[in-house]
């Protein structure tokens, strides 16, 4: 067993290193040591040209300024690349043109859009929830307007959504579900590793496939560096389990790497679906202890906005394909009873989609936060924010609204919780209350605010998350299970210590300085 265990822990850290050679941090690398190449070179056999070189230095960053400037990016990570360029130009340059010019990013967007255009249609909006919304909550309804610019997000009345506070729970529940299912099951997960939880999962979805049910398993291709050998899909497909993995990594440098799968989806039968923060990992349900006590938390749905998830799924499954048909697995669950509109509420699920003009999940959560009346309360495992972000935190606050967030006090990045401690002061200077979930890590990814609005899903509150990931999440509001999410919330808030100044001054030295020094490559990161 331990020798086992000692091959697996190689294994994995030769994939980690093969992970790091072919990342952005491994092109950051090359592309530094290149400039330090060139420079010396430069400075050695054309020394008598240094002038030279200084003139022709400074009018290519001018250039390289008034380009930057000009751009569509926003204003953190402008910023970032005026300073990038400022110290190193030529390596700036490089990295700049590397992640503008998107090599393999193209044809990644063509087929996103090309999918998307052509099965938005496959789901509709009901106009009479519209209708109710616009006279019950308008708020929501100019949201929903929004969402359907970047894709087909209809707002739902007959489903019932039920919380979990906890990754146990949902797992229980999982594998309940998953025995009841009779025509497919569709899984969409960042994360699948070999262990306690994947593998009793994985028992259902052999018996399920043997059965006839159609089971398709999807994963993003960073699992093959440290948790899935490279054959694993056709493992499955052995087994009678449909498998693909998003975007899987080749030593071919693109950019598209950098647009992971972030989604977390299950769909039964087109009548339940579960979303969330949980992955397929023995830590999302405590069964290890990576990172000390591990708080996730996710939903299930059943009734109508379960067939956003399933056009969700089926849409990142088809990315490659010709012809695909949806008709089969939509529209065939059964209609919950209303049971009255203010017992039900609204459900809307909405994906978030990198390639686009659109910063859905970040305009969801600001959304949430500049309509709020009474208070907004938060769970994310990362908080790197830009300044729109922060701007309506803090407005928020400022304007009386009781704004609290709940942050892991054992975080799985070092440099993520260094650089999230950089907000820290600026946060409680406007009021926002900062806290830290002593025992251990919060991945749970959780809005609610004022008792009838709440977001559950995969967003978390950073740059990867809102600017270059795929994500997914379900927004409600006055559905039921909304009391049970603010009750968590109250529970976990019990378990947590308070950021004060006082804690903020006794911060590791080091800490504060990796967090000051990396907060300008941020958006890199």
């Amino acid at each position: 067993m331990k020798n086992k265990e000692q091959g697996k822990k190689r294994i994995a850290f030769k994939k980690g290193i093969i992970s790091m050679v072919f990342s952005r941090f491994g092109i950051v690398l090359v592309l530094l040591a290149l400039q330090i190449l060139v420079l010396l070179g430069l400075f050695l056999k054309f020394s008598q040209l240094a002038p030279h070189y200084y003139i022709i230095s400074a009018v290519f960053y001018i250039f390289m300024i008034t380009v930057i400037v000009n751009s569509d990016h926003d204003a953190s990570s402008k910023i970032t690349w005026l300073t990038i360029m400022a110290i190193l130009p030529i390596f700036g340059a490089l990295l700049y043109i590397y992640t503008t010019v998107d090599i393999g990013h193209r044809v990644l967007k063509k087929r996103v859009t090309h999918i998307l255009k052509n099965t938005n249609n496959k789901i509709t909006q009901d106009k009479s929830v519209i209708d109710k919304a616009e006279e019950i909550c308008p708020d929501v309804a100019d949201l929903n307007y929004y969402l359907n610019k970047s894709g087909r997000f209809p707002l739902y009345e007959n489903t019932d959504v039920t919380y979990y506070p906890i990754g146990e729970k949902m797992f229980q529940s999982m594998l309940v579900e998953l025995e009841k299912a009779k025509d497919f099951i569709f899984m969409e997960y960042f994360i699948v590793d070999d262990g306690y939880m994947w593998d009793n999962i994985l028992e259902v979805l052999i018996k399920k496939a043997n059965e006839g049910v159609e089971v398709r398993v999807m994963y993003d291709g960073t699992c093959e560096f440290a948790l899935l050998p490279r054959t694993y899909p056709s493992s499955l497909e052995e087994l009678g389990i449909h498998c693909k993995v998003f975007s899987p990594v080749s030593p071919f440098i693109s950019t598209h790497y950098n647009y992971r799968d972030h989604r977390k989806i299950m769909v039964i039968d087109g009548k339940t679906a579960y979303n969330g923060g949980v992955n397929m990992a023995d830590e999302y349900i405590n069964y290890t202890h990576k990172y000390g006590h591990f708080k996730d938390v996710g939903v299930m749905l059943k009734g109508d906005a379960v067939d956003s998830f399933t056009l969700m799924f089926l849409q990142m499954w088809s990315v490659n394909e010709r012809h695909c048909d949806f008709s089969k697995y939509l529209n065939v669950g059964d209609s919950l009873s209303a049971g009255g509109y203010f017992s039900n509420g609204f459900v809307m699920p909405f994906g978030d989609c990198p390639l686009d003009e659109y910063d859905v999940g970040k305009s969801v959560y600001m959304d949430i936060l500049n309509r709020a009346k009474d208070y907004v309360y938060i769970m994310t495992p990362y908080m790197i924010m830009d300044g729109e972000l922060e701007n309506s935190l803090t407005f928020s606050a400022q304007r009386g609204v009781d704004v609290r967030i709940i942050l892991p006090h054992i975080s799985d990045s070092f440099v993520a919780q260094a650089l999230a401690k950089t907000h820290y002061k600026k946060l409680l200077d406007a009021g926002v209350k900062v806290y830290e979930y002593t025992p251990g890590f919060v991945h749970a990814k959780v809005f609610v605010s004022d008792d009838v609005k709440s977001v559950v899903g995969s967003i978390n509150m950073d740059y990867r998350s809102l600017y270059h990931h795929f994500e997914c999440a379900t927004y409600m509001y006055g559905t039921r299970c909304i009391d049970d999410i603010k009750s968590d919330y109250k529970d976990t808030l019990a378990k947590c210590q308070q950021v004060t100044y006082e804690s903020i001054k006794n911060d590791k030295w080091y800490i504060k300085l990796i967090g000051k020094v990396l907060k300008f490559v941020a958006p890199l990161i």
